[in-house]
């Protein structure tokens, strides 16, 4: 996918599919987690092709969007323990956790790394969550 910020939406849509799976007693099923772990290798070798990320950046990239997946998947498998039903509470969570990546790849990524990763996509993605966000605390 050219646009990163999308591949980020469609991984966290992803994990909302995941988190209805079966799991087992840590919550997150062990497949998913495999599926989890390959799908942020396959964002983060995209991203490193994309942005040109030195190795430093590379571990760091991992190293967020691997914990805030995970972070998600557990978030959804609470709220599907709890039996929520309210779409809105699902993408409010994604969405927070989308937040978090943007402002951690913001701190990792040189200028002009950054406005590459802007120009992607995330930029357009960050104004929508915004938006989504504003509407909601009307």
């Amino acid at each position: 996918m050219k646009n990163i910020g999308n591949l980020l939406l469609v991984l966290a849509l992803l994990s909302y599919g995941f988190s209805a799976s079966a799991q087992n007693q840590e919550g997150v099923a062990e497949d998913d987690v495999k599926k989890m772990l390959e799908n942020v290798d396959r964002q983060v070798e995209q991203m490193t092709n994309d942005l040109d990320l030195a190795d430093w950046q590379v571990f760091y990239v991992d190293s967020i969007l691997t914990a805030n997946y995970l972070s998600l998947q557990e978030g959804f498998a609470e709220l599907s323990a709890k039996k929520v039903g309210n779409r809105d509470i699902y993408q409010d969570l994604q969405y927070r956790k989308l937040d978090e990546v943007y402002f951690a790849l913001e701190k990792v990524l040189d200028e002009q790394q950054w406005t590459k990763y802007l120009k992607r996509g995330a930029a357009k993605d960050k104004k929508s969550r915004e938006k989504y966000f504003a509407k909601k605390n009307k």
